[in-house]
């Protein structure tokens, strides 16, 4: 059960995908004055040494964020994911990874909140002390959980200030996770149904993952869907080939910000011939 540490992948081909997405819709919650909360259901370490052995172990980060530096022209929802990297590498070397939790403490202003819900024993351990190093304001504004996500989300939905981002990105390790998604956001939307969404899934070969996507294409809301593909599937059925991310009621500008960044993003991220990208929004 709590076998999945995100160190293994930190910074891989998912990760740019899901937090590009995601920098770009705190960027459009911070263009109005009134306060926000964002919820992380599945927070992680927070933040992750790329230098460690945990993430050099399987080294994702060089098919992934190392892809993307250099100087060449990037599209703008590319050039704004790679400040905020920046932002934790001020030396100039991309040493550290900044998971969902601190991409959201570093856009969050004075009235602003974090929940993070954690489950994975160590994970949750390794968050808590993250979060002692911040500033109080950071440690002010955050609440971390020990909690189910999935279960204990409905708790804080809808946030007191009416806006908010809910991050949705599980490990998808165990299959009943995928039902999971759905129950939750069946729930959160009765709850909260103006909220900000940013559901994240991997592209594995597995039926419930492709009943998934069906499933979340139904909804009757607002939707910007994209998918990033980086090589085929493997002969044995193993591994991540790609991920998408899944945005209900996204600001109005991702789904332009997509459509300049997803071809860019193939190229760069290609692992063989077949790499491709989806695009699509609800009616």
């Amino acid at each position: 059960m709590f076998s999945y540490r995100h160190a293994f992948h930190a910074g891989n081909h998912a990760d740019v995908l899901k937090h590009a997405v995601l920098v770009q819709i705190l960027d459009h919650f911070n263009q109005k004055d009134n306060p926000y909360w964002v919820i992380d259901t599945h927070a992680g370490a927070g933040i992750y040494d790329l230098t460690s052995e945990w993430a050099q172990q399987n080294g994702e980060f060089v098919d992934g964020l190392d892809r993307l530096l250099g100087p060449d022209d990037k599209p703008r929802l590319i050039k704004r994911y790679l400040e905020e990297v920046q932002h934790f590498n001020p030396d100039g070397v991309a040493n550290y990874y900044p998971g969902s939790p601190w991409l959201a403490l570093r856009a969050l202003r004075e009235k602003d909140r974090l929940r993070l819900f954690e489950m994975h024993p160590s994970e949750i351990e390794v968050l808590k002390h993250n979060l002692s190093q911040q500033d109080k304001k950071a440690i002010r504004q955050t609440i971390v959980y020990e909690a189910d996500g999935f279960s204990n989300l409905k708790s804080l939905l809808p946030p007191p200030t009416r806006r908010g981002i809910i991050v949705i990105d599980p490990s998808y390790e165990n299959k009943s996770d995928y039902r999971k998604v759905m129950q939750m956001l069946d729930d959160g939307l009765k709850r909260f149904a103006t909220g900000c969404y940013a559901v994240w899934y991997p592209l594995v070969q597995r039926r419930e993952a492709l009943d998934l996507v069906r499933t979340l294409e139904r909804l009757k809301v607002q939707w910007t869907h994209a998918s990033l593909k980086v090589r085929k599937p493997a002969k044995e059925g193993f591994g991540l080939h790609g991920s998408g991310m899944f945005v209900i009621n996204p600001p109005y500008t991702l789904h332009e910000q997509l459509e300049s960044a997803l071809p860019w993003l193939t190229k760069k991220l290609a692992q063989d011939d077949t790499a491709a990208y989806s695009l699509k929004r609800s009616g």
